[in-house]
C-alpha cells in the first residue's frame, strides 16, 4: 500500500535500499508527493527570504522559490540523464529525474525546519527603515545562501547514497554526482538571477521580476554582498 508519510521518513532516514525500489516503479504519486514537498517546503522558507524586504516581496518569493527548484530540475532533465548513463550511475533518464527530485525533496524539508532560524535572524537584522539598509541586506543574502547550502549537502548526501546503490560503486558515484551538481549549480544559480528578486533590494521596488531580468550574474552579486559586509 502506498504511504506518503512512511515513504517521507525513509527518504529523510536515507533509506537507499527502499528509495531504488520506487525508481523502478511506474506511478506518478510518489512523484507528486515529492513536488508537493518541494512546493510546500520550498515555499514556507521562501517567504522568510522576502519577508525582510516586504510582505509582498515574501509572498512573491513564496511562489518562486519552489518554482526555481522545479525550473532547474526540468530544464536539466535530459543533461542529468545523459550525464548519468555515460558516467555509470546505473538510471535511465526517468530514473534520474525522480531521483533529483527527491534530493531536492529532501533538501526542501530541512529549508522548512529551519525557517524558524531564519526568522529570529531576520528579526535581530537591521530593518530596511534603519540607516544600515545594506548591511542588513547583506547579512541576510550571506546567511540564506549559507543555509540552502547547508541544506542542499545534506539533499546530495541522502542522493549520494542512492546513486551508490543503483551503480554499485562509490568513485562512480562520486563522478555522477560531481557532475550532476556542476550543471544543477550553474544552470540554478543563473536561474535564480533571472527569477529575481527573492531577499529584495532596499533601494528598489517591489516587483515580481525585474524589468533587466539578464543584466549582471549571481555570482557578481554574492560578492557585493561580501564586499558590503566586510
Amino acid at each position: 500500500m502506498f504511504d506518503a508519510s512512511k515513504r517521507l521518513l525513509r527518504l529523510l532516514a536515507g533509506n537507499a535500499a527502499a528509495q531504488r525500489a520506487w525508481l523502478d516503479e511506474r506511478d506518478w504519486r510518489w512523484a507528486g508527493v515529492c513536488g508537493a514537498v518541494i512546493f510546500f517546503g520550498g515555499g514556507i522558507y521562501g517567504a522568510t527570504l522576502g519577508l525582510w524586504r516586504d510582505g509582498l516581496q515574501a509572498v512573491f518569493t513564496a511562489i518562486k522559490f519552489p518554482l526555481l527548484v522545479f525550473l532547474t530540475c526540468g530544464a536539466n532533465a535530459a543533461f542529468n540523464g545523459c550525464l548519468g548513463q555515460l558516467l555509470g550511475s546505473g538510471m535511465g533518464f526517468r530514473q534520474t529525474t525522480l531521483a533529483i527530485l527527491m534530493s531536492f525533496a529532501v533538501t526542501a524539508i530541512v529549508l522548512a525546519s529551519v525557517a524558524p532560524i531564519m526568522l529570529f535572524l531576520l528579526w535581530n537584522t537591521p530593518p530596511l527603515a534603519e540607516g544600515n539598509a545594506l548591511g542588513g541586506h547583506s547579512i541576510t543574502l550571506l546567511a540564506h545562501v549559507g543555509m540552502i547550502a547547508f541544506a542542499g549537502v545534506i539533499g546530495v548526501h541522502r542522493l549520494f547514497r542512492l546513486v551508490v546503490q543503483t551503480s554499485g560503486s562509490a568513485p562512480a558515484a562520486r563522478r555522477v554526482l560531481l557532475g550532476w551538481l556542476v550543471g544543477n549549480l550553474l544552470l540554478g544559480t543563473q536561474l535564480a538571477w533571472v527569477l529575481r528578486p527573492f531577499i529584495g533590494s532596499p533601494a528598489l521596488a517591489v516587483e515580481f521580476f525585474r524589468t533587466d531580468p539578464l543584466r549582471g550574474s549571481f555570482f557578481e552579486a554574492v560578492w557585493r554582498a561580501l564586499h558590503h559586509f566586510f
